[in-house]
């Protein structure tokens, strides 16, 4: 019904309305045939195809039905000598010249499945795998039941690493055929990473990074053999080590898919996060500057940018952390300890040469600042960012109580082991 519909569409077009209906049974047959051998064409039936348009020719057409048919039969022979060509260069491995014909082909033989999965094929060999999928899913609709379609589909979108649109094309091929075998197969090793992935994301939402790091090696170890997962499970266990302040070992895996895509912003973003833990803050401008000229529009990769700046430039001056020798990550309990070792090897009550006394002071204050900024934790946010809480400077115009302002007769009777008063026995001119 639907193909004596398009006939009849057909037929109105290529003559007037007057004509078509005045058309004989001969005539009317005639044109049936030439539409017929137009649909098979377009579906690479070139044998069929060729028998009606002959058919035609032989049968007294008007001449413009003659002409129609001469004109698609010189079109078919034509189709036919590419489709030769275009089989012995696929045998031959020359799949860029196959693939020319191909090109060819399919301009007239829209509809035909055997030439665009012929192509997908070449595409294949060559790399392309965009193109590969575009002709493949042209070819999963032409054919109802193209299962092998949508099992190329899967192991494309597997070998590119995207798990989520493997697992979709696979389950297409499994609602056609529940027992195809390569399909099933195939489904239960993609379902397996999915959830992996799906789990290992959760855990990095939770925050609980070193429990995701575990499942991305889990990951690693399911697929080994596909690249694409192993850069991308690096490149999210590169995340979670600089989430969670492993710096060294962040700083490693960052490199490490870095060295394999220069261009992941991504690692880029999350390596320069781990040098500035590491205090490492010329190597984390590059880091972001890096990403930027990749994403420009990222607000994250802005900020960051400007973080390390200005932590660069206040390395420059006074840090906090180099005063007392901890790390940019260390918790309360580093941060007193180191202070009170260096307290008590600068208090000024150690030192009698005038010179060494005065030395002793100022950096008996500094350490005694920066305990006062590490282990006040919206000081030491401010610090992080790049913010000094105790230059007046930095400081103008905020509003902020400079705890140590004013000197060393600031500290007499302070005691920085805790434990009551300390007089000292000296006093200033």
């Amino acid at each position: 019904m639907v193909v004596l519909r398009l006939i009849w569409r057909w037929g109105r077009s290529f003559w007037p309305q007057d004509r078509w209906l005045m058309l004989c049974p001969t005539s009317m047959l005639l044109l049936v045939r030439l539409q017929r051998g137009s649909l098979l064409l377009k579906h690479g039936k070139l044998d069929e195809a060729e028998s009606d348009f002959k058919k035609v020719l032989t049968s007294t057409p008007s001449s413009r039905e003659e002409q129609e048919a001469q004109s698609q039969l010189k079109k078919s022979d034509e189709i036919q000598r590419l489709v030769a060509q275009a089989q012995n260069d696929f045998n031959r491995k020359d799949y860029g010249s196959a693939t020319s014909h191909l090109d060819i082909i399919i301009e007239t033989c829209v509809w035909d499945v055997d030439s665009r999965e012929m192509r997908a094929e070449c595409f294949i060999q060559l790399g392309e795998m965009g193109k590969a999928i575009s002709d493949l899913k042209a070819a999963s609709k032409l054919r109802s039941d193209n299962t092998q379609a949508f099992y190329k589909l899967s192991t494309i979108y597997y070998n590119l690493g995207d798990h989520e649109m493997s697992l979709n094309e696979v389950r297409e091929c499994l609602k056609l055929d529940p027992d195809h075998k390569q399909c099933f197969s195939h489904y239960k090793q993609v379902k397996k990473l999915n959830k992996q992935i799906q789990a290992a994301e959760e855990l990095i939402q939770q925050e609980k990074y070193s429990d995701a790091v575990s499942k991305y090696e889990s990951v690693m170890k399911t697929e080994p053999n596909v690249p694409q997962f192993i850069l991308d499970a690096k490149e999210r266990i590169c995340h979670c080590l600089s989430k969670d302040q492993q710096t060294t070992k962040a700083i490693s895996v960052c490199s490490e898919v870095l060295n394999s895509d220069a261009q992941n912003v991504n690692a880029l973003k999350d390596r320069a996060e781990a040098f500035l833990q590491d205090q490492q803050y010329e190597e984390a401008i590059k880091d972001f500057e890096s990403a930027k000229e990749h994403s420009e529009n990222d607000q994250q990769i802005k900020e960051g940018l400007e973080r390390a700046q200005r932590l660069l430039k206040q390395s420059q001056k006074r840090d906090y952390y180099k005063i007392l020798g901890v790390k940019r990550t260390a918790q309360k309990k580093e941060i007193l300890k180191a202070y009170r070792k260096l307290a008590q090897q600068w208090h000024p009550d150690n030192f009698q040469d005038p010179e060494e006394k005065k030395k002793a002071e100022k950096k008996f204050i500094d350490i005694a600042q920066a305990k006062e900024v590490l282990t006040d934790p919206e000081m030491r946010s401010k610090f992080d960012q790049g913010e000094d809480p105790m230059d007046p400077e930095s400081q103008q115009g905020r509003g902020h109580h400079q705890h140590f302002h004013g000197g060393w007769e600031n500290f007499h009777g302070f005691n920085p082991f805790g434990s009551g008063p300390f007089n000292f026995k000296f006093g200033f001119n």
